[in-house]
């Protein structure tokens, strides 16, 4: 069944791609992922990040291949920061599969971060050089994943930024032949269809109400292996 975020359960958007490399590395019996992004990817407080989930996810649905997960996440980090660590942290690793999660910090805005974030433009721009690198520098399958569905982000001052984000990220994974995990719409679904409440789905330690619960957490990792699945298949049929 093709995801669909309108139905129950939620499922993640499918991916647009095929992911060959990962693929072809599946049959070969060792792949390698490389997780970069900020606090989503970092962990934040004593909730498990989704990259080891994930992981977990990945070996089961492959068993009997060897497939490493290195969390390249820094908390409070954005696009233009990242890319200034590409070269050591991901093209050196010679990824199979690279997941960039981005975009948040840019649209949050902490106001007590020092240096303070990068502006969206600079975020865009960011990517986007990434994007040109990571096709330049390695041969990798890419998914971007874009922000949270969370009041943080949602308020009347963040609301249209983060909307207008989630809209750049596509845009720009389009431009560049790349996949989206859609992470904006799988929550707003689990929120919307679902009818998970803010109060499940953000951390209860998180007083900005920013950061994903270890409940939604796993929602998302599963959601995340899911999409992944169907990108391998679709690289095999094609």
């Amino acid at each position: 069944m093709d995801g669909d975020p309108s139905k129950i359960p939620v499922e993640p958007i499918p991916f647009a791609y095929g992911l060959s490399r990962f693929a072809q590395a599946l049959t070969k019996g060792e792949a390698k992922i490389v997780a970069i992004g900020s606090s989503t990817t970092a962990g934040e407080g004593n909730i498990s990040a989704y990259p080891g989930r994930l992981l977990s996810f990945l070996q089961s649905a492959y068993s009997g291949v060897n497939i490493t997960m290195v969390n390249k996440g820094i908390g409070g980090q954005e696009a233009p920061a990242e890319y200034q660590r590409f070269d050591t942290d991901v093209v050196a690793e010679n990824p199979d599969l690279v997941i960039w999660q981005v975009g948040t910090n840019a649209v949050w805005q902490d106001p007590h971060q020092n240096p303070p974030p990068p502006s969206f433009n600079q975020t865009t721009g960011a990517i986007r050089d990434g994007l040109v690198k990571l096709r330049d520098k390695t041969q990798a399958d890419v998914i971007l994943m874009d922000l949270q569905y969370l009041p943080a982000v949602l308020t009347p001052a963040k609301k249209d930024k983060a909307i207008a984000m989630v809209e750049s990220i596509s845009e720009l994974a389009r431009d560049a032949g790349v996949n989206v995990f859609r992470r904006f719409a799988f929550m707003k679904g689990l929120h919307q269809v679902e009818g998970v409440s803010f109060d499940r789905m953000v951390d209860p330690t998180d007083d900005s109400r920013l950061h994903d619960s270890d409940w939604v957490t796993q929602r998302v990792a599963w959601a995340v292996q899911l999409a992944i699945v169907g990108g391998v298949n679709k690289a095999r049929t094609s």
